[in-house]
């Protein structure tokens, strides 16, 4: 297709002026607008302004200036229908054969700290969805352009007469999709302007996902997937840099969450790292270091570690990676890695290091169902002793009170029924998943084995019976922290003061069922 006259009107100036002289010496008409306008001027290059094009100045402070018959007829006339052409002729109007547009920065401006409403609502672009979405319609008879890194392909094309109707389809596509992101990022920002913190689930949910990378395969060989970024977000596993190591697979970045989501529970001035296996700790524990914190976290379980995912929320330095390397891990993440850790892991060919940036929580959690969506608030619950109401004859000590907070924020990530053993700053056992809360509790003690004795237990949920403190009592546990809220409460407590232990009910219960 013939390219005789275009429009340029952009807000990433990125190759702007190396694409317009291309179309100039291709003997295209170069039409623009206020900076674009003045960036290709400079540049040398002929163009005339939509001003001159209309009869029309710029006005309202540049927010109506392509808005106008002469503009957008020429875009959206239909070349071979006869209705159309008269109609061009009779207005004055001449095609436009390609547009190159892309967005006033909104996504960027909202992004800014303390941004106003004012400064948003000013950086809603009108008349570039207008033209890229005319441009889109009619893209049998025009090419759009949204991205710059197409423009030498464009001109490439245009060269050599190949900007056929297929290519301009998948540049129309494109563009719908540009102006798709574009109106869910205003959808969402209006939406928390209008409802605020009410309770976060607006009426329609809104968002589009922007694809990262192909996957090898989902969670089986046979399954197709995909990994996807949400343009709004400023941080977690989605922004995450892969520093070595083989391609990510669908079951990677599942267990990176959950293992990125626990290790979180801890600020960076207090060493942590956690061992994550099908999504559940098989180790957790604090140190005085990286170091410290990667071995207690091993040594916890490291039958289970073997092909595990690390997530540490210091630097990983010298000494972790060279305690680290021995053994085969699938995933190693870190805020950082030190040059000479990094020397020392990537010996190993396939072991994948990944950089994450910082700390991030969801604003919703979404799962997918058939014909629908699940969103919920995340957890972010964090309960202390203060939150807590001792339920027993004893009061916990003050080491096991140290060891129930530690143990309250492993079993908030294990799957329930959850069960989970630990001393003050490591874990001993951890049982997932099962069908009754007794039979995690005998999961937990039988893994924990002699550590048993004078830990403490965590439950997710309360004990519907008092077997599962039985259980605890007999293994030697010493101190219980749980929900409560069960009709038979008493049943628990009565067999909590049988043994002697100390138990806690903390009010709110952490199920994790996906």
């Amino acid at each position: 297709m013939a390219v005789k006259r275009a429009l340029i009107s952009v807000s990433d100036k990125t190759g702007v002026v190396e694409f317009a002289k291309g179309l100039h010496e291709l003997g295209v008409e170069i039409i623009s607008t206020g900076g674009t306008m003045k960036a290709i001027a400079a540049a040398g290059i002929p163009v005339k302004s939509v001003s001159e094009v209309t009869g029309f100045p710029e006005m309202m402070d540049g927010r109506v200036k392509t808005l106008h018959p002469k503009i957008h007829g020429g875009i959206l006339a239909i070349r071979d229908n006869p209705e159309h052409v008269k109609a061009m002729k009779e207005h004055g109007i001449k095609g436009i054969d390609l547009v190159a547009v892309n967005l006033y920065p909104f996504r960027e401006t909202i992004a800014k700290p303390n941004v106003t409403r004012a400064e948003a609502i000013e950086n809603i672009d009108i008349g570039g969805p207008s033209m890229v979405r005319a441009a889109a319609k009619n893209y049998k008879y025009v090419t759009i352009v949204v991205d710059p890194s197409q423009y030498g392909e464009i001109l490439e094309r245009i060269k050599n007469d190949t900007l056929d109707e297929d290519f301009r389809l998948k540049l129309s596509r494109k563009a719908f999709l540009h102006t798709g992101l574009y109106d869910c990022a205003i959808a969402d920002y209006l939406t928390k302007e209008v409802d605020g913190d009410k309770d976060g689930l607006p009426d329609v949910y809104c968002k589009a996902f922007v694809k990262l990378q192909d996957l090898r395969y989902g969670e089986n060989p046979h399954q197709k997937a995909a990994f996807y970024k949400d343009p709004e977000a400023k941080g977690g596993i989605a922004a995450a840099k892969q520093l070595h190591g083989k391609e990510l697979s669908y079951n990677n970045i599942v267990d990176m969450e959950a293992a990125w989501d626990l290790v979180c529970e801890w600020g960076e001035d207090q060493p942590a790292c956690v061992i994550i296996k099908h999504t559940n700790p098989c180790g957790a524990a604090l140190g005085k270091d990286a170091l410290d914190a990667f071995q207690r976290a091993f040594n916890a379980d490291s039958k289970s570690a073997f092909g595990g995912i690390v997530a540490m929320n210091q630097v990983c330095d010298k000494a972790a990676a060279e305690a680290m390397k021995p053994i085969f891990f699938e995933v190693v993440m870190a805020p950082k890695f030190s040059q000479e850790a990094l020397d020392i892991l990537e010996t190993k060919k396939n072991i994948r290091l990944i950089e994450v940036p910082a700390a991030f929580k969801e604003e919703l959690q979404l799962h997918k169902v058939s014909g629908g969506l699940r969103v919920q608030t995340p957890d972010n619950s964090a309960e202390t002793r203060k939150d807590c109401k001792v339920v027993t004859k004893r009061a916990p000590t003050e080491e096991e009170w140290q060891a129930m907070e530690f143990a309250w924020k492993i079993v908030k990530h294990v799957k329930s029924n959850a069960i989970v053993l630990t001393g003050k700053d490591v874990t001993y056992g951890v049982g997932a998943g099962q069908m009754n809360r007794v039979g995690s509790a005998d999961i937990a003690i039988a893994e924990a084995g002699e550590k048993a004795k004078g830990s403490v237990m965590s439950s997710d949920a309360f004990f519907p019976f008092g077997d599962t403190i039985e259980a605890a009592g007999k293994a030697g546990v010493t101190a219980v922290i749980q929900p409560g809220g069960s009709i038979r409460d008493q049943e628990s407590i009565d067999m909590a003061n049988k043994y002697g232990i100390a138990m806690v009910f903390t009010g709110h219960r952490h199920f994790r069922h996906s």
